[in-house]
C-alpha cells in the first residue's frame, strides 16, 4: 500500500489546527515528520496514532501544563537602553561639514 504524505497546510486543514501549532508540535518531537530534503511531509496514520498516544484526549493547542504562565505581548524581561546621544561620529554629521581644497 502507497503512503499519501501531506504537507503542512494540508494537515492543518485536515485536523482543523493552525499551521503554527503543527510546526510546534513537530519541532519538538510530538508527532512523526518525514523529511524529503528540506521539506517536510507527515502521513496521516502515523500523526493521528502519535496524537492518540501522547495526548490521550489533549489537543495540540494545550501542551502547556495547567497552571504555567507565559508573559503576554512578549514582554518577558525589558532590554538594556543603549545611551543617547550616540559618542562618535557618524555619517550623517560627517557629511554636514564641507571638504576642504587640497
Amino acid at each position: 500500500m502507497k503512503k499519501i504524505l501531506l504537507r503542512i497546510e494540508q494537515l492543518a486543514d485536515i485536523l482543523q489546527i493552525s499551521v503554527k501549532s503543527i510546526r510546534r508540535a513537530y519541532r519538538k518531537g510530538q508527532i512523526p515528520v518525514e523529511r524529503i530534503c528540506r521539506f517536510v511531509r507527515f502521513d496521516l496514520d502515523q500523526v493521528k496514532a502519535a496524537m492518540r498516544d501522547n495526548w490521550q484526549g489533549q489537543s495540540l493547542l494545550t501542551t502547556r501544563p495547567q497552571g504555567q504562565r507565559s508573559a503576554t505581548g512578549g514582554a518577558s524581561r525589558r532590554r538594556a537602553q543603549r545611551p543617547s546621544p550616540r559618542l562618535g561620529r557618524t555619517g550623517a554629521s560627517i557629511a554636514q561639514k564641507p571638504r576642504g581644497k587640497k
